[in-house]
């Protein structure tokens, strides 16, 4: 904060009729910045072209925490895998054969469903070159797409905002089903939309307060202080966002029946937004906590099993309504465990992990790659062998039709999977 900005938060400002206080301040704009990270550009989100059928949207599915991908897709005839973990690992008999000698965890079962039809692929041994334990950092290189080395303070999500809005006046839009934003989707420019509920965001928005603000801006009824000026416009366009978000939201509710859960009704707003045509290619949603490093088993089966439900009922819609060859959803998550279980039934912090790649529009399906190696570790880790940045560029360039080498600053080979 600058001096002036300093010195105008602790005195009180009067306009025309029109008196904002530091606590009015503070409030104002921790609802305009704050929490709905408002882009630039949405003040014409009113007159944009829509997304319709035929058109590609990208669904970010992030498993926060750190899953465990070994107890995932599951080597059911690796010696191996049941000798590192005798009180975790899970037999064969209970699992999702998805062939002889790979199986799903036995709560993903809409994703063995999704697999036989050939609307899923697996891509296994997905990493980084000289990995980071830690989840904060690991996410940050997951969120931004740098290189392990280098810290950035934009995301790969918000540098396409950024790239495919340079010298338009249509710009494409991501949200995300949250109240914060992540950095993946904060550009040089351009920020994405952070919004849980549009029906939340469209009654606090217009509050009283709210309104009666934004009304005095347009009257220019307001000082003309560089703070409050951008206070009004930050207020003006999370109005009219909201509204435009909300009314959009109605046009083509969803009608599908899906699992009263956080994932559940996020995916279902995701739908219900598809389904209206909203100008937005991409949508990202988390689920979590994965970090398992006591009492795996019952935890990963809990998140699994709210994942399975909240998937099926999303792709089942998406079925329905003539989208699934449209939508593609991938998941992540910052890092894999250790393929040996600690002493309280767990596992720690590793390395290489899996991704899902779920869409109707798959090129290629089931097992993409072949599973991890464990007997060629990193003191104890997987050995990634797929780049997250090529799947990166592979979304980007042959699902959004962006130029990747400049979303992420360099040039990665992309695959085959779309």
């Amino acid at each position: 904060m600058n001096k002036k900005s300093a010195s105008f938060l602790n005195k009180s400002h009067t306009g025309s009729g029109l008196l904002i206080k530091r606590r009015d301040f503070l409030y104002a704009s921790s609802f305009a910045t704050a929490s709905l990270m408002m882009p630039k550009f949405l003040k014409a989100l009113e007159t944009q072209a829509a997304v319709p059928p035929g058109n590609k949207v990208v669904v970010v599915l992030q498993l926060s925490g750190g899953n465990d991908g070994l107890n995932t897709v599951i080597p059911v005839r690796n010696d191996i895998y049941y000798r590192s973990r005798p009180g975790i690992g899970v037999q064969k008999d209970k699992s999702l054969a998805l062939t002889d000698e790979v199986s799903l965890h036995p709560a993903l079962i809409s994703l063995k469903t999704l697999y036989d039809e050939g609307n899923m692929a697996i891509l296994n041994n997905v990493g980084y070159p000289n990995p980071d334990r830690s989840h904060f950092r690991s996410m940050d290189i997951w969120h931004s797409a740098s290189q392990s080395n280098e810290y950035w303070n934009n995301g790969w999500i918000g540098r396409y905002l950024d790239a495919q809005c340079h010298g338009c006046d249509k710009p494409t839009q991501a949200l995300e089903i949250d109240d914060v934003l992540s950095l993946a989707l904060k550009g040089e420019q351009n920020n994405a939309l952070a919004v849980k509920d549009p029906r939340r965001l469209f009654g606090t928005s217009n509050e009283k307060y709210f309104r009666e603000m934004n009304k005095s801006f347009h009257t220019g009824d307001h000082h003309d202080e560089k703070p409050v000026d951008y206070l009004y416009k930050t207020l003006a366009e999370t109005l009219s966002s909201a509204d435009y978000i909300f009314k959009q939201s109605r046009l083509h509710p969803s009608t599908g029946s899906y699992p009263n859960t956080e994932l559940g009704n996020g995916l279902k707003t995701i739908a219900s937004l598809i389904f209206s045509d909203i100008n937005t290619k991409v949508y990202y949603i988390s689920l979590g906590s994965f970090d398992t490093h006591v009492g795996q088993e019952a935890q990963q089966a809990r998140l699994f099993t709210q994942l399975s439900d909240a998937v099926k009922s999303f792709t089942d819609d998406l079925k329905k309504n003539g989208r699934m060859e449209d939508v593609l959803l991938f998941t992540f998550s910052e890092f894999g465990r250790r393929v040996a279980q600690n002493a309280s039934n767990g596992t720690d912090h590793g390395t290489a992990n899996n991704m899902f790649l779920i869409s109707g529009g798959l090129k290629k399906k089931g097992l993409l790659n072949p599973m991890p190696d464990l007997e060629d570790l990193n003191q104890g880790d997987l050995k990634y062998n797929v780049d997250f940045k090529n799947v990166y560029a592979t979304v980007l360039e042959k699902w959004l039709a962006a130029d990747s080498g400049k979303i992420l600053k360099a040039h990665y080979d992309t695959m085959d999977f779309i």
